[in-house]
């Protein structure tokens, strides 16, 4: 990534005073040239250089900052520009003839002459030194304020990755006669899918996959209110239909206009599975869709009423969830791997691992999630 131009990222009042600044240090330039020159340049001539020797300057510093090391790249046609209007001046307006003995009345003039260049670089110089303090400080101050508030949101990111931590489990419990395998991958530091395996009293297990809309902190947020409203519903109620009712009761008018899908199965012993879908992509029994009626995604509508569907896995069959963060990967052609490529990868007998894996590879755009339940044999 290409580094940001600081004029972008500068307060315009803090441009402006920097190049007022340089202005003045080198306007003094104009007056230090008419003392050496003995105040012999006319008037107009002597006014209108000092204006170029600032303007110039303020050119080199701007060039400067926006080019930085290819500064040489505007440097050498303002120097040429700047020597060619020099010498048009001194051309149109010649300096008066050197005189090699003054009357008191000329030499008044030229006390006076110098003493003004004098008084007019300490003022110049003056100016542009309290304008570069000024930024200085003004700089100091903001970086400061950068530092405090960049080292205040790294803190508040590392309790979201906490949180998220707990709310996607790196050890999944077992399931007497299933094997579960589960892969996450955040785009960002945290994201919006989640995943949970929830024991019931009943001695069943709950599994749930989801993906709430956007990235980052605020979609972490939600996951986490979702994860804790998840478990606390489940602990009344084992209908997965149910469920993402109670779910998408609580979560409507708290997602800040955003929304959740939600995939929730309920595994039991012999194969039984029973299975609800909030707006998520269907699961893929050893390669194949599971067919769902379409489903509003949980926090839009209050009133949504879902269906569930039961299937009986045989032994070595193998329930594939995931998020649509797989079929959404995009390579550097701007295609997306799509839902039949990851079809003929499931059922090719991809594992989660490896269907992950190859949407990294492809080119992770979004958050992506994989859940396998095997059936052992």
């Amino acid at each position: 990534m290409k580094d940001q131009s600081p004029w972008k990222t500068t307060p315009r009042r803090t441009i402006v005073i920097f190049l007022l600044a340089v202005f003045f240090v080198f306007a003094s330039f104009g007056f230090a040239n008419d003392i050496i020159d003995m105040g012999r340049q006319p008037p107009l001539r002597f006014a209108v250089s000092v204006i170029i020797s600032g303007l110039f300057s303020v050119c080199y510093a701007a060039s400067g900052v926006v080019l930085r090391r290819k500064f040489w790249i505007a440097f050498l046609p303002l120097f040429s520009l700047q020597m060619i209007v020099m010498a048009m001046l001194s051309n149109w307006f010649p300096d008066a003839p050197q005189l090699h003995q003054l009357d008191p009345a000329q030499t008044g003039h030229l006390h006076n002459r110098l003493a003004f260049d004098g008084c007019a670089i300490i003022v110049s110089v003056t100016l542009g030194y309290i304008g570069f303090v000024y930024v200085s400080i003004s700089e100091g101050r903001r970086h400061l304020r950068s530092q405090l508030e960049k080292a205040s949101l790294e803190s508040e990111m590392a309790a979201a990755r906490e949180v998220q931590r707990v709310m996607v489990p790196e050890d999944l419990p077992p399931i007497n006669g299933y094997v579960l395998q589960s892969v996450y991958r955040p785009a960002a530091e945290v994201g919006g899918d989640f995943f949970q395996v929830i024991p019931l009293q009943s001695g069943r297990t709950l599994v749930v996959i989801g993906d709430v809309s956007g990235k980052g902190l605020r979609a972490a947020m939600i996951v986490s209110m979702i994860v804790g409203m998840l478990r606390t519903v489940s602990s009344f109620t084992e209908e997965p239909a149910v469920i993402l009712e109670e779910l998408d009761r609580r979560l409507c008018g708290r997602t800040y206009g955003g929304f959740a899908t939600c995939l929730a199965v309920r595994v039991e012993e012999h194969g039984s599975l029973t299975i609800a879908n909030a707006g998520h992509p269907p699961p893929y029994l050893n390669g194949t869709e599971v067919a769902f009626r379409g489903s509003m995604p949980l926090g839009l509508v209050e009133s949504s009423a879902y269906e569930q569907t039961g299937i009986q896995m045989r032994a070595d069959d193998v329930l594939m969830m995931l998020t649509d963060g797989v079929a959404e990967a995009q390579n550097e052609q701007r295609v997306l791997l799509g839902f039949p490529r990851v079809e003929s990868l499931l059922r090719g007998g991809a594992t989660a691992r490896h269907v992950a894996e190859t949407a990294q590879q492809y080119g992770q755009n979004d958050d992506l999630t994989v859940i396998s339940i095997a059936r052992e044999a």
